[in-house]
């Protein structure tokens, strides 16, 4: 027989993975033993708790769309460019690590009071960053005059964020589509 030895990062990824797939409350250590191979008690040599895993699991989510947005501004360009960049930083996040974006998105509300006020500020400024590119494309005229740039990026995020639920790859659009057709019904609108 073969032993089976786990990492740390696996038992963490064998969390995003049913947390994505069940919901934070609808999986159970023992659950998470199963996948892993492992008795439920033994994981606790790799984790504290069930709530470390969804912390981990959140925080991997709320660096990768941070890192996204960082790199669609450093990109430069005009507003509408950065914007595309946004756009398409947010969807490579989703796509690229949709259990863990899945969960970020989904289950972020079970974490407790401290760590979802850290997640909540990293959002808020995930956020910002929408909101800057898109007032910066009012001011210039890129965009329309008139646009709250507050309401706009919640309306641009709320879309991007609801790709994890409908988007199957292999189905009418490939990546590139995807993005091509949310910049364009985005631009059309901010127009």
């Amino acid at each position: 027989m073969v032993s089976v030895r786990n990492s740390r990062e696996d038992v963490v990824a064998a969390a995003g993975r049913l947390f994505a797939e069940r919901g934070y409350h609808g999986t159970s250590m023992r659950d998470l033993g199963r996948e892993l191979g492992l008795l439920g008690s033994s994981l606790y040599a790799h984790v504290a708790s069930k709530q470390d895993l969804l912390v981990e699991v959140v925080e991997q989510g709320s660096a990768l769309f941070q890192a996204s947005a960082r790199a669609a501004v450093a990109a430069g360009g005009s507003p509408v460019e950065q914007l595309g960049n946004l756009i398409r930083g947010h969807v490579d996040v989703i796509l690229g690590h949709l259990e863990v974006a899945r969960t970020f998105l989904n289950e972020a509300r079970m974490l407790d009071e401290e760590h979802r006020s850290r997640v909540i500020a990293a959002r808020d400024d995930y956020e910002a960053v929408f909101r800057r590119v898109l007032q910066d494309g009012i001011d210039s005229g890129a965009f329309r005059a008139g646009l709250d740039a507050k309401t706009s990026s919640i309306f641009l995020l709320s879309i991007l964020n609801a790709v994890e639920r409908w988007y199957r790859p292999g189905e009418r659009l490939d990546r590139d589509g995807l993005v091509g057709e949310l910049t364009e019904f985005s631009m059309r609108g901010l127009g």
